[in-house]
Parts: structure tokens; C-alpha cells; sequence
């Protein structure tokens, strides 16, 4: 089969579904080794960072490769699955061959039994983000996770409902008056997360009543709060795809008899 990611294109072939950068004076443009290209001008202030995103078998692993080489950068993996140990074969991870040398952040970092949220994703991932940015560094943020690279960008903050006796008394209330009643409940104090969750998401009920009494804010108000602030980072977008959507879906489909080859 085909190695995955081939079909990648060059770095300065690929095209940004970002605005373009601010126009700045040539004398701005021009670094150590000559001129600028328009995506080193583009990725030279503070906190940018650069995203490489797209469906799955698109070739994001290798141009994330291709780019941290051309502008000494990592990469930073924004995908839910490579997180965890021993999953490389399912979750199409990089190898080290596919790494080519560039340092790769968040892959590998968790137990498959251990319990991954979106909050400890962006904490984590932020760390490795801030480090390479305090080296010199580009990150390059490659995957397909949107909500992970969303919360990533944007510094969402998330409120902190550790379990608690609190958590523990709720369950068995549930138990007890069933979960309608639970979600009566909240509609009293946030009608509109009631109007959001079904009578069946238990999980999302329980921790929106845990949030408020633990916090005495609501997690509609405490999501409106998060949304209002600027992004924590300035992100340029290189999205990838195919014109001829038969031809990813035949990468997609190779990709699976190469999983299965491989065990």
C-alpha cells in the first residue's frame, strides 16, 4: 500500500484558509538568511502557532513533518486517540521513521486505562505548546479533533467539579428520584443547559448540578464567560483535502487494509 501521507503536498504549495497577514515594510520581511517567504513573515510574531487539519488519510502527518523541518518547528498532535500508549496501529500515530527526526508532543502520554477529558488534554498540550514557543520554536499543531484544537487555541478554561462527596450525594439522588426530576432540578437554576441535555445524558446533568452547587455559577454562565476572552493563540490554518473526494476515500480505505496487514 501506499505510505500514508504521500500524497501530501509541499510546504509553500500548501494554501491557508487563514486571512493573510497584515502587509508589513520589506525591511520587516527580510531575516538572517534572505528574504522572508510569506509564511515565515506570517508566523514571526508572539504566540503564533500553526495548524495543519483535515479528514483523516488527507496526509497531515506527513506535511506537519514537511513544515516543522522548513521552519523549525514540533509538532504537537491535536488527536484524541494518539494520546494513548500501545495504539499505534489503530490510530494511524506516527512512527519514528514518519517522524523524521522532528520532535512530536502528545503522543504516547496515557494509559489506555486512564481517564483523558478535553480540560486535561488543553492543560497538558498547552505546556508543550508554551514550552516550544519559549525555545524558539514553531509549534505545529497536526490532528482532527476539532473540539481539542479548538479548546487549545482559544485557552477555554473548564470548571473544575473534582469528585467529591457532593458528586456521591447526587448520584444517589438520581438513583432515587430518577433522572427527570434531576433535570427539573437544574432547569430551576439553569434553564438553559436543561434545554440542552436529554433525560438520558446522566453524566451531563449530574456534573452541570455539581458545577453550580460546588461553584455558585452555572454552566451556561461559566461557557459564556470562557467564549467571551480573546484566543490565547494566533493560529494560521493550512487545511488539507481532496478535490476529487473518491480519491480520500480509496486513501481511507487502503489505510484500513494496511491496519489490518499490520495486525
Amino acid at each position: 500500500p501506499e505510505p500514508r501521507g504521500s500524497g501530501a503536498r509541499s510546504p509553500r504549495d500548501a494554501r491557508s484558509v487563514w486571512p493573510a497577514a497584515p502587509t508589513r515594510s520589506r525591511q520587516e520581511t527580510i531575516g538572517p538568511l534572505g528574504p522572508k517567504t510569506p509564511l515565515e513573515d506570517a508566523m514571526s510574531e508572539k504566540k503564533r502557532v500553526l495548524c495543519v487539519v483535515g479528514p483523516t488519510a488527507c496526509g497531515k502527518t506527513k506535511m506537519g513533518v514537511l513544515l516543522a523541518k522548513q521552519y523549525g518547528g514540533e509538532v504537537v498532535s491535536v488527536d484524541s486517540m494518539q494520546i494513548y500508549r500501545g495504539m499505534t496501529i489503530g490510530s494511524a500515530a506516527p512512527t519514528a521513521e514518519e517522524m523524521e527526526g522532528v520532535p512530536h508532543h502528545m503522543v504516547a502520554v496515557a494509559d489506555p486505562a486512564e481517564s483523558w477529558s478535553v480540560a486535561r488534554f488543553t492543560r497538558e498540550a498547552d505546556r508543550r505548546v508554551q514550552d516550544i514557543l519559549a525555545r524558539g520554536k514553531l509549534p505545529v499543531l497536526v490532528g482532527g479533533t476539532g473540539l481539542y484544537l479548538d479548546s487549545l487555541l482559544l485557552g477555554r478554561s473548564f470548571a473544575q467539579a473534582p469528585e467529591t462527596v457532593r458528586r456521591a450525594a447526587l448520584e444517589a439522588e438520581a438513583d432515587r428520584a430518577g433522572m427527570e426530576a434531576m433535570l427539573e432540578k437544574l432547569r430551576a437554576v439553569d434553564p438553559a443547559a436543561a434545554a440542552r441535555l436529554h433525560v438520558a445524558d446522566r453524566k451531563r446533568i449530574l456534573r452541570a448540578l455539581e458545577v453550580y452547587q460546588e461553584t455558585g455559577k452555572t454552566i451556561t454562565q461559566h461557557n459564556l464567560e470562557t467564549m467571551a476572552l480573546p484566543p490565547k493563540y494566533d493560529a494560521l490554518y493550512l487545511g488539507l483535502t481532496f478535490s476529487d473526494r473518491a480519491v480520500l476515500y480509496d486513501r481511507i480505505d487502503r489505510r484500513v487494509d494496511e491496519m489490518l496487514a499490520q495486525g
